[in-house]
């Protein structure tokens, strides 16, 4: 049961911001580090968080609780309605993006934000660039 009031609940959500998460910081400032040229917040089709421009990769940070996750998602115990539909938009909008942008030419990795919780994760899992 939800401890606060709707109204109260809408606001608290209306406050959360989609663009310079803890995940987009610590990747920006991994690339920044090892001097990789990336663009952050580009404005292509299925808009990922990031793109390497020279790679033609494009990559999505996928937060846990808004993409679901099978490790770490706990369902919502109230309007679960809504947030199973929520939830299943965001699935479907994630997997439409990859295949617009694959069907373009781009690489497409997702990162799940447990993958990437700190630097030392951080490091293993950008693995790929090398």
């Amino acid at each position: 049961m939800d401890h606060l009031t709707k109204k109260q609940r809408s606001y608290l959500m209306s406050t959360i911001k989609g663009k310079w998460t803890k995940q987009e910081r610590l990747v920006h400032n991994y690339l920044k580090g090892t001097k990789i040229k990336h663009r952050m917040h580009p404005h292509i089709i299925g808009n990922p968080d990031i793109i390497l421009i020279d790679k033609k990769i494009a990559i999505f940070l996928d937060g846990c609780f808004w993409h679901g996750c099978a490790r770490c998602y706990k369902r919502p115990t109230s309007n679960t309605k809504y947030w199973d539909q929520k939830f299943i938009m965001n699935k479907k909008k994630a997997k439409y993006a990859s295949s617009v942008l694959r069907k373009d030419g781009w690489e497409v990795i997702r990162i799940w934000e447990h993958e990437i919780n700190n630097k030392s994760k951080l490091k293993s899992r950008m693995q790929f660039l090398n």
